[in-house]
């Protein structure tokens, strides 16, 4: 895996960024960040400084009164979940809830983050849409029998929806559809 690299001298501006996409880890001490909740594919930076490409997220560098340089991550409104707290937030919402079973090697699951995050926000009264981690909960992924990434399975009520499960990529058009569709089935839209 590629890394991320600073001088100690230099400005937060200076920082170099590599070609391919990174993942910020917020057990690394050069970094804090402000929600340890950011799902892996949500935490993914695109370099900033060359092409003219845009941030997904927003950066705030932070003074400090030492040489390093620390910033803070703002992630979007899909919030990732484990397995302790699956029941209490999938199971026993009062709302339908839209589990994403993601990876952080998954490139359509990389490729489908900004989409999910629009349908969460647009939704967000509607439904709550949460991410799981394919490596870090085999539990759920046995359990759900969860064989393609990305996945996407509707609950409500503590229970699955029948034929709400969608596996693979999906353009945002398409998974508008989809939630729509999801939605009419039990009777929120």
């Amino acid at each position: 895996m590629e890394t991320l690299m600073a001088s100690s001298s230099s400005s937060p501006a200076a920082i170099l960024f590599r070609q391919r996409i990174l993942p910020v880890r917020s057990s690394n001490s050069f970094f804090s960040s402000t929600a340890s909740s950011c799902s892996p594919a949500a935490s993914f930076i695109r370099k900033p400084l060359l092409g003219g490409r845009k941030l997904n997220h927003s950066f705030k560098p932070s003074s400090s009164s030492s040489s390093s340089v620390k910033m803070e991550i703002k992630c979007g409104v899909v919030t990732e979940i484990d397995e302790r707290q699956f029941s209490e937030v999938v199971l026993k919402s009062d709302r339908p809830v839209l589990v994403e079973f993601i990876a952080t090697w998954c490139g359509p699951c990389r490729l489908i983050a900004p989409a999910i995050e629009a349908i969460a926000q647009e939704y967000e009264e509607k439904l709550l849409v949460v991410k799981i981690d394919h490596d870090s909960n085999p539990k759920l992924i046995a359990e759900y029998k969860v064989y393609g990434l990305p996945a996407l399975v509707l609950f409500k009520d503590g229970k699955e929806v029948p034929g709400s499960r969608r596996e693979g990529a999906i353009t945002k058009a398409k998974l508008k559809d989809y939630v729509d569709a999801l939605l009419k089935s039990v009777s929120i839209a």
